[in-house]
């Protein structure tokens, strides 16, 4: 059994900042890629971020020179620096680990709004 546990979202100010960590354990056969996706209301879930094992980060358009994406191998855990947020960052935020299958977290919230 893996699990996948996801923290730091939160109400945040526009032009603010957040962290998000998740971090995966269990049963694992060696994690390629984790990333985050989110889903806003009304929308499909989106590609935010991702890193392979081997450090190569891949980003949404509209998240490029705003969010940083980083990984601990040995830990298991990804992180997301997320600054200059804007109300359309708003979404819940999920965290997705590539293994032998994929496994998503629960998901944290992110709201934008003054």
């Amino acid at each position: 059994q893996v699990q996948v546990v996801e923290s730091g979202g939160g109400l945040v100010q526009p032009g603010g900042s957040l962290r998000l960590s998740c971090a995966a354990s269990g049963r694992l056969f060696g994690i390629y890629a984790m990333g985050w996706y989110r889903q806003a209301p009304g929308k499909q879930r989106e590609l935010v971020a991702r890193i392979t094992s081997g450090g190569r980060r891949t980003y949404a358009d509209s998240v490029k020179g705003r969010f940083t994406i980083s990984r601990d191998n040995a830990k298991n855990t990804v992180y997301l620096q997320m600054n200059s947020l804007k109300p359309e960052d708003t979404a819940d935020y999920y965290c997705n680990v590539e293994d032998r299958i994929g496994y998503w977290g629960q998901g944290t919230q992110v709201t934008v709004s003054s």
